[in-house]
């Protein structure tokens, strides 16, 4: 057998991905429908898809994509959680030393994406990321569980390492310096990145593929201007 039917074999009984598809019902998005500002917006939208996420329809519903580029522009992209937003952006917690990190200290632009699947929505976000303060990571880092402490010590992010061993080992270590109930230091390279947004799209999935897309973009004055997208 040839390598080119083995490749072929492996493939057999695979789902033809053209096959799949799903015609959105949902209910549409209107311009009279939205909030003066888009957090205002998210706030809603977050509200509804973590009642929907109680209801057992999906799993974490803070859950993002998070999308960054190099100084040579080579992008990469990762499911991160989402763990504060207000007026300011969105905030998640990550190793200061990882390949997003590393991205974003010579290009700070970013897209944040929330795949609502089961609602037939999505939010994408695009602005520019900046490190939170000290006290910030701080006061989150102190909500963590306890392993989860011991893990952001634990994993040098992004590194390549021998084996799954090593990383065991490593927090088996930690462990026993950090038995539980004892208070574990905020590792001096881990902390927050805040995405304060310059355009905010609310995607709303509809029949025959018309959706609504509805994006706020951000003005000087620190107002927001609506538009319409085509689908």
């Amino acid at each position: 057998m040839t390598d080119r039917d083995c490749a072929v074999s492996a493939l057999d009984g695979v789902p033809d991905p053209a096959a799949m598809r799903e015609q959105y019902r949902a209910d549409g998005l209107d311009e009279t429908e939205l909030a003066a500002r888009p957090m205002e917006q998210f706030a809603a939208w977050f509200r509804e898809a973590a009642r929907a996420a109680e209801r057992g329809a999906f799993h974490e519903p803070n859950a993002m994509v998070v999308a960054t580029a190099d100084a040579a522009g080579r992008p990469s992209s990762r499911t991160v959680l989402l763990k504060h937003f207000d007026e300011r952006g969105f905030v998640f917690f990550t190793n200061y030393e990882s390949r997003k990190a590393a991205d974003l200290a010579v290009n700070h632009h970013v897209s944040l994406l929330f795949p609502w699947h089961p609602l037939a929505r999505q939010v994408i976000v695009t602005g520019t990321a900046r490190r939170t303060g000290r006290d910030e990571t701080a006061a989150y880092f102190r909500t963590r569980p306890h392993g989860s402490q011991i893990g952001a010590w634990a994993s040098a992010q992004s590194s390549v390492i021998a084996s799954r061993a090593e990383l065991d080992a490593a927090y088996a270590d930690l462990a026993d310096r950090h038995p539980e109930g004892t208070p574990v230091p905020v590792p001096p390279n881990w902390g927050g990145f805040r995405v304060t947004p310059e355009t905010v799209e609310f995607w709303q999935g509809r029949v025959n593929r018309l959706h609504d897309r509805l994006r706020y973009v951000a003005l000087p004055d620190g107002g927001w201007r609506v538009e319409r997208l085509s689908p």
